[in-house]
C-alpha cells in the first residue's frame, strides 16, 4: 500500500502537468483578416493572448519555410499553391508551443484565354476511348478505357495503322500513359494499379500499386519525375524508379482550388490538363499549380463524324519537333494538330 500511493501521486501529477501544457497551447490562436489569399500578398496576422501571457517572440512557417513578419504582416511567398497549414511557434515562459490555421494560397492571376488553329486533320479509330496520348520520336503511343475495349497501341499518326497492341485484362480500365527511359507507364481507373512496358515491344516489365492517391487518370513526365492526375484538386509527383508518391501539387485559379484535371502532358515547365468533360484545356504552372491559361477548344467536336458513342474531348500529345500539339476525343474519327494562339 506504501508503495502504490506515491505511484499513484506521481501519475496523477504528470497526468495533470500534461493536461496543463494542452491547455497553454491552447491560451493562444493564430489571427488573420480572411482564410483565402493570394500568392505573394501581404496579409495581416496576429495572436489571440487569451490569458495575456509575456509572449517573446513568434515565427510563423508554411511548409517548413519561415514567413518573416513585419509590423503585424507576413507576405505569402510561398511556392506551392492551395490548401496550407500556417504555423505559428509561440514563445513564452522560457518556453514555447506550436498552434496552426488552415488557409488557401491561391493564384496571384487569372488565367489568361486561348484558342486554337487547326494545322492538319488525321484518321483516328472511332473505336477508341481516348485515355492516354503520347509521341516518342514520330510515333503516337495511345491508351484506351472501358472494361473490355482497354488496350495500348503504338501507331502511325498519319495514316492510323497499327504497329503494335497490347490488351488489357478485361477486369481493368486503362487510363493515361507516359514515356520515360525507354519504358511505358500505363494507369488503371479503379483498379490501385498500373503497368509497366518496354517501349521496343510493348513487352509488359511490371506493375506498379498507387499510393495515397485515388484513382489513376491522367500521366506525364518532365524526363525526370513523372506527374498523375486522379481526379481530385492534386497532381502527384511520383518517382519513376519506383513510381512513389514523393509529393503533390494542387490545382488552383485565383478565386478557387480546381479538380477537374484528366489527360496530361508536360512541355517547358507547364501542365497541360484536359479538363474533365469540357471542350477546353488548362495550362498549369507545373511547380506552383497555378491555372495560368485556358485553351477553349470549343467547335472541335462539330468536326468528327457523329454517332451513339461519341464522347467528349480527351487526348493531348505534343510533338516536339513540330512543335505542334495533337488532340482527340473519345471514340472520335479524327484527331487534329493544331497550334494553341493567345487570344
Amino acid at each position: 500500500m506504501n508503495l502504490i500511493k506515491p505511484l499513484t501521486f506521481i501519475l496523477v501529477m504528470f497526468l495533470f502537468a500534461a493536461c496543463g501544457g494542452e491547455k497553454k497551447a491552447l491560451l493562444f490562436e493564430i489571427q488573420t483578416n480572411g482564410n483565402s489569399f493570394q500568392q505573394n500578398e501581404s496579409i495581416d496576422v496576429s495572436i489571440k493572448n487569451e490569458e495575456g501571457e509575456a509572449i517573446n517572440k513568434v515565427t510563423y512557417f508554411i511548409d517548413g519555410t519561415e514567413l518573416p513578419e513585419k509590423d503585424g504582416k507576413i507576405v505569402l511567398s510561398v511556392p506551392k499553391l492551395g490548401s496550407k497549414t500556417l504555423k505559428a511557434r509561440v514563445s513564452y515562459d522560457d518556453t514555447a508551443t506550436d498552434i496552426t490555421k488552415g488557409i488557401k494560397v491561391l493564384a496571384e492571376h487569372a488565367p489568361e484565354l486561348y484558342t486554337y488553329e487547326i494545322v492538319n486533320e488525321y484518321p483516328h479509330d472511332d473505336k477508341a476511348y481516348t485515355q492516354g496520348l503520347e509521341f516518342h520520336n514520330d510515333t503516337l503511343y495511345e491508351s484506351t478505357g472501358h472494361k473490355g475495349t482497354s488496350w495500348l497501341r503504338k501507331l502511325n499518326y498519319k495514316t492510323g495503322e497499327i504497329y503494335a497492341q497490347i490488351d488489357l485484362d478485361d477486369t481493368y480500365f486503362g487510363e493515361g500513359i507516359t514515356i520515360l527511359n525507354g519504358k511505358i507507364y500505363q494507369l488503371t481507373w479503379q483498379s490501385g494499379v498500373g503497368f509497366i512496358y518496354n517501349l521496343s515491344d510493348l513487352k509488359k516489365l511490371d506493375n506498379f500499386q498507387y499510393g495515397e492517391s485515388k484513382e489513376g487518370w491522367g500521366l506525364t513526365n518532365d524526363g525526370n519525375k513523372i506527374y498523375k492526375s486522379d481526379g481530385t484538386e492534386r497532381i502527384w509527383l511520383l518517382n519513376p524508379d519506383n513510381m512513389t508518391e514523393e509529393g503533390y501539387i494542387e490545382i488552383v485559379t485565383n478565386k478557387s482550388i480546381f479538380n477537374k484535371a484528366n489527360e496530361l502532358e508536360y512541355v517547358d515547365g507547364k501542365l497541360y490538363a484536359n479538363v474533365y468533360q469540357k471542350e477546353s484545356m488548362m495550362i498549369i504552372d507545373a511547380t506552383s499549380g497555378a491555372i495560368e491559361g485556358v485553351i477553349n477548344f470549343g467547335g472541335l467536336k462539330e468536326k468528327v463524324t457523329k454517332h451513339e458513342k461519341l464522347d467528349v474531348l480527351n487526348g493531348v500529345a505534343y510533338h516536339p519537333e513540330r512543335k505542334t500539339f495533337f488532340v482527340t476525343g473519345k471514340n472520335w474519327d479524327k484527331m487534329f494538330e493544331v497550334n494553341i494562339i493567345k487570344k
